[in-house]
């Protein structure tokens, strides 16, 4: 199973960042894509891809919103190229980047338009132009300008070279809580990353939700991936490690209950826990330790939705998750609020201790 390390973007600091992640031995690095939080990630992602030489580099997550299909797909192919194959795209239906704009997360519709218009665009297909999400008040059809000649659809033509003389296509991930877009993902990416925490039960729910949506529709429930972020905090003080993790697993947690019903399996008991969180959810203090949010989360419901201990019992968890099926873990560890000197050892045990031990 890879392990990722996650972060902000970051142009100053993406070459430093990527090549400590590269040496500490992490398999990948994700970098966020937020607008008006944190700097631009395709610009962090190629800045990182010429500083290093192995690990995996990708957005963790992008939206569906922010940027055309087809500005997407140039962006991230380009860092595919820089980096020599190394690229994946990490998507989702858009949280922080949306309510800087005062929006909520895409509708599923247009979601699902836009990554089978991101695919197509991925393998260098066509895409036709009346597919294409840009109002006519904003942008009028180009027959308006009489042209002697115009392409008859939408293409990424360099895109499309580099396919035939065989280029890799940059894989795609979603991240996916609920029970309608862990569906729509199963068809339309190449893995699925859940967002559902680190409690086994419910990651088993999305698996074979996933495996079962594929299969009725004539796939193969075993050719496609699983993964998922999962918020660790590694130290030999527990409280000092849920106190690492409690502003990201805010993040996460909500999505699960993002619209006010919770998804997937809980227990009464979490669900007034979600319901309690999403009601006190703070925008304006996204992923903080030291958040209203934060606050509200209980010592038992942080140590089963995160991984959170010393090095053995993270370990323990993340080979629990091994053996569900999932291949790859995003981890985020200490976020802002929290304790630097305690992210400073989460970073070190996990270095030492947790990426040696989980090498195949």
């Amino acid at each position: 199973m890879q392990l990722w390390s996650t972060t902000v973007a970051s142009a100053r600091g993406a070459q430093r960042m990527a090549q400590e992640v590269e040496a500490a031995g992490w398999d990948g690095l994700l970098v966020v894509d937020s607008q008006n939080l944190s700097g631009d990630p395709y610009v962090a992602l190629a800045l990182a891809a010429v500083a290093t030489s192995r690990i995996g580099l990708g957005t963790g997550v992008t939206n569906s919103v922010t940027r055309h299909a087809a500005a997407t797909a140039t962006a991230i192919t380009s860092v595919n190229r820089i980096s020599n194959g190394r690229a994946v795209l990490g998507i989702g239906r858009g949280d922080s980047a949306l309510a800087h704009l005062g929006r909520a997360p895409a509708r599923l519709a247009q979601f699902e338009r836009y990554l089978v218009q991101l695919q197509a665009y991925l393998r260098g297909d066509p895409v036709a132009f009346d597919e294409i999400d840009i109002p006519k008040e904003v942008a009028p059809p180009m027959s308006a300008l009489h042209l002697h000649d115009a392409p008859p659809d939408s293409r990424i033509g360099w895109i499309a070279d580099g396919i035939k003389v065989g280029g890799a296509k940059v894989p795609v991930e979603v991240a996916a809580s609920g029970p309608k877009v862990i569906a729509m993902s199963a068809l339309h990416a190449e893995r699925v990353m859940f967002t559902l925490g680190a409690d086994v039960e419910r990651l088993q729910w999305g698996i074979e939700l996933a495996k079962k949506t594929r299969a009725a529709a004539g796939l193969d429930p075993d050719s496609i991936a699983f993964g998922a972020y999962i918020n660790m905090g590694c130290h030999a003080d527990v409280g000092k490690a849920r106190g690492l993790v409690r502003g990201g697993l805010t993040t996460f947690a909500r999505f699960s209950v993002m619209h006010g019903k919770a998804n997937g399996p809980v227990s009464a008991r979490d669900r007034e826990q979600l319901e309690t969180l999403v009601t006190n959810y703070d925008m304006k203090q996204h992923t903080r330790a030291d958040s209203r949010q934060a606050g509200t989360l209980t010592d038992d419901f942080v140590d089963r939705f995160a991984i959170v201990g010393p090095p053995e019992r993270c370990l323990s968890r993340l080979r629990e998750l091994e053996v569900l099926g999932l291949d790859k873990v995003a981890i985020s560890g200490g976020t802002r609020g929290a304790s630097a000197e305690d992210a400073a050892i989460s970073r070190e045990l996990v270095a030492c201790h947790v990426l040696p031990a989980m090498e195949r």
